[in-house]
C-alpha cells in the first residue's frame, strides 16, 4: 500500500518543523514547501526550513509568491491603515496565500493532504469536518482560519492542535530539530521590528494619512493636533499628546475629515457592530446565541447575530472594548469556528 502524500507549509519555525517531523513518524510521504514572500528576512526563514527538511530527509521546494503577497497582503495592509481602518494581515494571508496559492501547489504535487503548524483542530463529527479551537487556549489560532471551507478542511492536517507550546518545544528538542530553540516570529512577518508606522510611511510616503489634523472629543471640541491618523488605533491611550482631567482614548478614526476622535474610557465600549465580507464554514441557526471574538487574543463573548442583505448586525450581551473597523469578528458555536467577517 502506497504512503499518503502530505505537503507541509514550512515557515522555518519550530511549529512547522515539528509538524513535518510528526507526519513523517506517522508514515506519510512528506514534502516541505516554503513561501518566498518578501525581502531578506524571508530568505532566513527559507534557509531554516531547508535545514529542517535536510535533517528530516524530505523533499523540499520554495514557492515564489512575492507578486501575489505584495498585491493581496501588503497592499491590503497599507490601504486599510491609510483608510483609517486596522487590518489583520494574517487572516488575509491565510485566505489568499497559505490556504489559497500554497494549497494549490499541494494539489499540483498530487498531495492527499496539506498541513500547517497552526494551533487549532479539525474534527470529523456529526457527518462533517469541523474547525475547532486548540486544546491550549492560550495558543489557539482558530481565529485566523475562519475563511477555510468545509471542502478544504477535509484535506488539511493540523497536528499541533492538541499540543501546548511547551510540549512542542520539548518534542522538537527530543527530535533534535535544528530550530527547536528558535524564537517565535514577530507578529507581522513583513514589517521589520513590528514598526508598522515606518513601514506605511515607506510604502506610501505622500499619503494623506500622515498629514497633520485635529484631535477632537466626541462633542467636536478641538483638544489638540495629530501627526497623521494612520499613527492611531481604536482604544489607544498613550502617545495622544493632549492634556485632560481624565484619561482619554481613541474612539474613532475619521479618515474622511482627517480627525482623531477621543473620549472617556466608557466611550470606548459598545455592544453593537456590523460586519461585511461574511464567510460561513457552517451556516448557523440565527435564533441561537453564539460566541464571537473581535480581535486575536481577545476572549470570546456571547452575542446575537442578525443577517441582513449584504452584512451582519451583531449585538453582544455585554459591552466590548475597542470594536475596531478592519479587524475580523469570528463566530464560535462552543469550541467550533462557524465563520466570520470584517468589522465595518
Amino acid at each position: 500500500m502506497s504512503k499518503k502524500k502530505v505537503v507541509v507549509a514550512m515557515s522555518g519555525g519550530v511549529d512547522s518543523a515539528l509538524t513535518a517531523a510528526l507526519l513523517l513518524e506517522k508514515n506519510f510521504e512528506v514534502i516541505g514547501v516554503t513561501m518566498l514572500l518578501f525581502g531578506d528576512e524571508n530568505q532566513s526563514f527559507i534557509s531554516d526550513a531547508k535545514k529542517v527538511a535536510d535533517h528530516l530527509g524530505i523533499e523540499f521546494h520554495v514557492a515564489d509568491f512575492r507578486e501575489e503577497f505584495r498585491k493581496n497582503v501588503m497592499n491590503y495592509f497599507a490601504e486599510e491603515y491609510l483608510n483609517g481602518r486596522t487590518p489583520n494581515p494574517c487572516v488575509c494571508c491565510n485566505k489568499k496565500i497559505k490556504f489559497g496559492k500554497l494549497f494549490e501547489v499541494a494539489e499540483s504535487l498530487n498531495a492527499d493532504f496539506f498541513a500547517t503548524g497552526h494551533y487549532a483542530r479539525i474534527i470529523f463529527e456529526d457527518g462533517r469536518y469541523k474547525l475547532k479551537k486548540a486544546t491550549d487556549l492560550k495558543k489557539d489560532q482558530s481565529y485566523v482560519l475562519y475563511n477555510l471551507t468545509a471542502e478544504k478542511l477535509s484535506k488539511i492536517l493540523l497536528p499541533l492542535g492538541e499540543f501546548s507550546k511547551d510540549e512542542t518545544r520539548s518534542l522538537a528538542e527530543k527530535l533534535n530539530l535544528p530550530v527547536a530553540h528558535k524564537k517565535d516570529s514577530q507578529e507581522i512577518c513583513f514589517v521589520p521590528n513590528d514598526d508598522y508606522k515606518n513601514f506605511l510611511q515607506n510604502f506610501s510616503p505622500n499619503s494623506a494619512a500622515f498629514r497633520a489634523g485635529e484631535i477632537i472629543d466626541t462633542s467636536g471640541k478641538v483638544l489638540g493636533s495629530h501627526n497623521g491618523f494612520a499613527n492611531y488605533t481604536i482604544g489607544q491611550r498613550k502617545g495622544l499628546g493632549i492634556a485632560a482631567e481624565n484619561p482619554l482614548y481613541v474612539v474613532k478614526i475619521d479618515a474622511e475629515n482627517n480627525k482623531v476622535v477621543v473620549g472617556k474610557n466608557e466611550e470606548v465600549f459598545s455592544k453593537i457592530l456590523t460586519a461585511e465580507n461574511i464567510h460561513w464554514i457552517y451556516k448557523p441557526d440565527f435564533t441561537k446565541i453564539f460566541d464571537a471574538k473581535i480581535r486575536y487574543g481577545f476572549r470570546t463573548a456571547a452575542c446575537k447575530i442578525f443577517e441582513q442583505e449584504n452584512f451582519l448586525h451583531i449585538e453582544f450581551l455585554e459591552n466590548q472594548r475597542a470594536i475596531t473597523p478592519g479587524q475580523s469578528i469570528v463566530f464560535y458555536d462552543g469550541d467550533e469556528v462557524i465563520g466570520g467577517g470584517i468589522i465595518n
